[in-house]
């Protein structure tokens, strides 16, 4: 075959312009680089690309992971995309769309059921159209001249914006009985409820008359069923505090209505499983027509309520089947019951009936007109973070330590002292005292060099996070706030020692969203927030910080305070996600008496909206 001979200078000329593109094409893409690097286009061109993965986050698993792994380097100065107005007051744990299909058995359907994580939407949940922040306390309370802890001088007037949570059903449904109604621009509460249509102040006056509700014999209670949760409220007159709970039903959002009022409250059904409390917390157990079938299933719930009430404790139970038309097997079995667990019946007042629990369990087995049984001694009576329901009695001998009414020091003397429950720790009677002032020393430092509004009526609903002994809640008791204290479910069950103190919380796992509706907390502390993630035992992160952050977004009010407390490099790492979930945050050093590696990083919720087209 031939060859075709060029003559060099050709060839030489080819290989230079061959030589030049190659340069080109090298000096354009250094170019490209540093115009993406250095200028707003490649701040424009990333932040849409970031949008489209955003978007396509929450159906794919893989882009999901690609998105939080972005945020978590920091490296997109752009602010996680905003949930549709569908989601304004979305509960991932108790979403009808999803428990509805559900089991309606022993009301399984409306217990917690979490999606996993990758089905979650990951996107910041927005206000409502015409939402502005709450009325201050206690002009959120009430409508009469009650005293409330704190303030000397309480409002006349009960009152919350209506546009933050536009729902009427209860206010058309329940208004003839005091509940809540609309009046102009806002909803108020003259503090009525179905079995106390004339005020819950008159109710508890009556109660009075067999209960020890004042002189601090009485500190903790809990109320079942709670509507809007006025008793609990009025109960704060009588420094009782009540945690309310409610499911999420059909009259839409009676614990999100209590919580802006600033009672304590939270989302929960006594259904398939134990109540995420302690054995014996609670010194009073309220049912005002609850509707809760004590003696069904052989007499489970009234079991469950027994293992929650103090021994010398008072059960209040109002409505049915107490004396009830049509109700005269239930109303008898409910009293077969409580005289089976000993329980001295002290009154039958009209459609009220108030029980006191014995102080020790022996004579179960001996006067027992129900067949019940002590459950075995194997069973742990605080264990209740999805544990399921016993058709047995709670040995009060299981727990070790004095939690007795009568054998606890009276409020405010047991906010104090070491309770005896506080041996689960080693060394736990040292342990609690020197947390106790490790607390009074920081909360000091909080209010004193962090700017922050504590000991304010701008702040009221308060939660730790990772409360272990209740330190941070008992160093603010002066304030005219609460706190839900959070024992993480995964950590030393610790919050039996909380509620003997007289301080309130619930057991939780933070790799899961918390049952309450978003926009209920003004201020959300946390120490140690990498461990809440973490596996106790191998180190392993368990779920995402990035997620975490989201919920604490999701529960946390616009223009709400966060404070954080960890290692310098955590705290690096929540500082660069905090943009992305719209916080404004600064780095604080520990205050100087404190030991440890650690910082404080405060940051502020934006308050944000959609537009007006997207409602």
């Amino acid at each position: 075959m031939g060859h075709l001979n060029l003559p060099s200078s050709k060839r030489n000329v080819r290989q230079w312009r061959l030589l030049d593109l190659v340069s080109a094409a090298f000096f354009a893409a250094v170019l490209i680089f540093f115009l993406l690097l250095c200028t707003p286009l490649g701040d424009s061109l990333a932040a849409s690309g970031r949008q489209t993965l955003l978007r396509s986050a929450s159906g794919d698993p893989r882009q999901r992971s690609r998105l939080i792994a972005q945020v978590e380097s920091g490296r997109y100065n752009t602010a996680i995309d905003a949930c549709s107005a569908d989601y304004v007051d979305y509960m991932p744990c108790e979403d009808p769309r999803i428990n509805s299909q559900l089991s309606r058995e022993m009301n399984f359907y409306r217990e917690r059921h979490c999606p996993l994580p990758k089905d979650t939407p990951l996107c910041l949940i927005p206000p409502t159209q015409g939402y502005r922040v709450p009325v201050q306390w206690p002009e959120s309370l009430h409508k009469f001249d009650v005293p409330v802890q704190g303030h000397t001088n309480p409002s006349l007037s009960s009152q919350i914006w209506h546009e933050n949570m536009p729902y009427n059903k209860i206010a058309d449904r329940k208004g003839h009985q005091g509940w809540m109604k609309k009046e102009g621009p806002y909803f108020i509460f003259p503090g009525g409820g179905t079995m106390f249509p004339d005020g819950a102040e008159q109710y508890i006056e009556k109660l009075k008359q067999y209960i020890p509700i004042a002189g601090g014999v009485l500190r903790t209670a809990l109320d079942m069923g709670c509507g809007v949760a006025s008793f609990g409220g009025y109960l704060l007159s009588e420094e009782i505090l009540t945690l309310s709970f409610a499911p999420r039903d059909s009259h839409k959002s009676q614990i999100q209505f209590a919580l802006e009022r600033g009672i304590p409250a939270f989302v929960a059904m006594l259904g398939t499983r134990r109540l995420p409390f302690p054995a014996f917390s609670f010194d009073l157990v309220h049912c005002s027509r609850c509707l809760i079938p004590f003696t069904a299933y052989n007499a489970t719930y009234f079991i469950e309520v027994d293992r929650l009430l103090r021994p010398g404790g008072h059960l209040v139970i109002s409505g049915p089947p107490v004396q009830w038309p049509k109700q005269d097997k239930e109303w008898a079995d409910l009293q077969t019951v409580a005289r089976s667990l000993c329980y001295e019946l002290i009154v039958v007042d009209g459609n009220t009936a108030i029980w006191k629990k014995p102080q020790g369990d022996s004579c179960v087995p001996i006067q027992n007109e129900f067949g019940l049984e002590l459950c075995d001694e194997s069973v742990d009576p605080s264990a209740a973070w999805y544990f399921k329901l016993k058709k047995c009695v709670t040995r009060t001998s299981s727990s070790k330590g004095e939690f007795a009414i009568g054998k606890i020091p009276k409020w405010p003397v047991r906010l104090t002292k070491a309770p005896s429950r506080a041996i689960v720790t080693k060394n736990g009677v040292d342990v609690f005292e020197a947390d106790s002032r490790r607390w009074a020393r920081r909360v000091s430092y909080y209010k004193s060099s962090l700017n922050l509004k504590l000991g304010t009526s701008s702040v009221r609903n308060v939660m730790d996070m990772n409360a272990f002994f209740g330190g941070f809640a008992a160093a603010l008791s002066s304030d005219p706030i609460w706190v839900m204290n959070v024992v993480p479910a995964q950590k030393p069950l610790t919050l039996d020692v909380i509620y003997d103190r007289g301080l309130i919380g619930v057991y939780h796992d933070w790799c899961e969203p918390f049952s309450t509706y978003p926009r209920t907390y003004d201020l959300i502390h946390v120490g140690a927030i990498e461990s809440l993630i973490k596996d106790p035992v191998s180190g392993k992160i368990r779920c995402s910080l990035v997620d975490l952050m989201v919920e604490i977004d999701r529960i946390l009010r616009p223009e709400g305070t966060v404070i954080i407390r960890d290692s310098p490099e955590v705290i690096d790492k929540v500082e660069r996600i905090a943009p992305a979930v719209r916080w404004t945050a600064s780095i604080h050093e520990k205050e100087p008496e404190s030991h440890g590696r650690e910082k404080i990083l405060v940051a502020t919720k934006n308050f944000w909206k959609l537009p007006s087209a997207s409602y």
